[in-house]
């Protein structure tokens, strides 16, 4: 089994049929490790969804719901944030992003996002130490490992 590290652009993709969908089911079966911000960040995509008219309300409690039950390893934000907050900057990037990041540095575990910002700024040549932490959802490395 393969133990990944994913961001809310990969889970809401679970939940709200989207681009990527399949490709991010198809990480279920394999060890997931989140930061608790997780949970924030997907209530309010919920919320903004349905506010938006793209579902409607029994749509976002039922994908609330479905979410506390998915098989997750969650990892309290508290002993991530000095680590979140130095990447935040050095990255000149929000701080809600480098959460995850900072759990995959502390995991060894890499990271699995459909945030091409995100990736793109590891690439640049003052970040190439973090690049090897991330994976594009639906890249050659995650389907290299299934």
């Amino acid at each position: 089994m393969t133990a990944w590290v994913i961001d809310a652009s990969v889970a809401a993709k679970w939940l709200l049929p989207e681009d990527g969908s399949d490709q991010a089911s198809a990480l279920l079966g394999d060890e997931l490790l989140v930061p608790d911000l997780l949970f924030a960040e997907l209530a309010n995509i919920f919320w903004k969804k349905q506010m938006r008219g793209e579902i409607d309300e029994a749509t976002a409690d039922a994908a609330a719901r479905w979410l506390m039950q998915a098989p997750l390893q969650v990892h309290p934000c508290a002993g991530l944030t000095a680590e979140a907050v130095g990447l935040s900057i050095r990255l000149q990037h929000p701080a809600y992003d480098c959460f995850y990041l900072a759990l995959a540095r502390r995991t060894g575990c890499p990271l699995v996002t459909a945030d091409r910002r995100l990736v793109a700024r590891c690439q640049r040549a003052d970040a190439v130490d973090l690049e090897a932490l991330l994976v594009l959802l639906g890249g050659k490395a995650v389907r290299e490992r299934h």
